[in-house]
């Protein structure tokens, strides 16, 4: 995460314990910028941690989503100071921690944050509109790194923080059942990693681009209008490459995140189970997963009628 500084005046105590635990978050570094930054700004203002009051009179100012992000912000560091309460806690000082807790509770729900209701535009691609959204790229070295990008997106399922930062040391040969496997290991978020196998055709375009590149370091590369690679792809230039091949496509808006939807909709569709495909996603839960598909209740068919009953 990159370092955020208070000016004097704001450096309290309480604020430098707050980007402290922000900071050790298990959270990705995009999150933890985004809550201490949150921070900063309240801070800045003259807020105080402490004071519920103020934190609801500061919250009204803001967006919805800058209300989530300062709101999960507080929520860690009241937490974390309240453990701290707890471990000190003894028979004379209960009553202490117990007013914590219930000044811990009062932060937390100073910030009203209105919970989005309905169902929110995603797109999932058809596997026949995979196809068409990688027959838009050329054969030239930009077509073959955008195929590529789309590729460990769609055919990998990774975050576009994780496409960016895959290596081609990151690429693995493993055997399975007497033969070899390509998977990927990925770093993923919140500092989870995650081993994602991919089909023979993605990791020999992986091989093919490492042979045209003479790959090295990250897989995923600028390419200049001059045919020269650069250094890296950032997360925001991917994201522009997804929607350049989106609008050829008749789909302007699509985003990298609507590949992994895709990857995730489209193993369902082929009987992969929701569990397995929860784990290639790296999602802490099943719910989450549940989210990303694109599904209707069908009440002709269910499971109650397999049930013996």
């Amino acid at each position: 995460m990159d370092t955020l500084t208070l000016t004097t005046t704001e450096q309290t105590s309480a604020a430098r314990d707050a980007l402290a635990i922000v900071e050790r978050a298990d959270l990705a570094d995009g999150t933890k910028r985004k809550y201490a930054a949150a921070l900063v700004a309240f801070l800045g203002m003259g807020g105080d941690l402490l004071d519920a009051g103020a934190l609801a009179v500061y919250a009204d100012t803001l967006s919805e989503s800058g209300k989530s992000q300062l709101k999960a912000a507080v929520r860690l560091y009241s937490n974390a100071m309240l453990d701290r309460l707890k471990a000190r806690a003894d028979p004379d000082n209960v009553d202490f921690v117990r007013a914590a807790e219930y000044r811990t509770e009062a932060l937390q729900n100073a910030i009203a944050v209105k919970t989005p209701k309905g169902d929110k535009a995603h797109t999932w691609l058809t596997a026949l509109e995979v196809k068409q959204l990688l027959d838009t790229c050329g054969d030239d070295l930009q077509g073959q790194r955008d195929r590529l990008a789309l590729g460990v997106l769609v055919a990998a399922g990774l975050r576009r923080a994780e496409a960016v930062n895959l290596v081609f040391a990151d690429v693995i040969l493993q055997p399975v059942r007497g033969k070899m496997r390509t998977v990927l290991q990925v770093a993923g978020k919140g500092s989870k990693d995650r081993v994602v196998p991919i089909r023979d055709s993605l990791a020999n375009a992986i091989d093919a681009w490492a042979a045209a590149t003479r790959g090295s370091g990250r897989i995923l590369r600028s390419v200049d209008q001059g045919g020269h690679l650069g250094d890296g792809l950032s997360a925001v230039g991917l994201f522009h490459l997804v929607q350049g091949h989106g609008q050829q496509v008749g789909k302007p808006d699509l985003a990298p995140h609507d590949l992994r939807r895709t990857y995730a909709q489209l193993g369902y569709e082929a009987g992969v189970p929701v569990t397995q495909i929860s784990r290639l996603l790296g999602h802490a839960n099943i719910a989450t997963t549940q989210r990303y598909l694109n599904l209707a209740l069908d009440l002709t068919t269910t499971v109650s009628d397999f049930i013996p009953f």
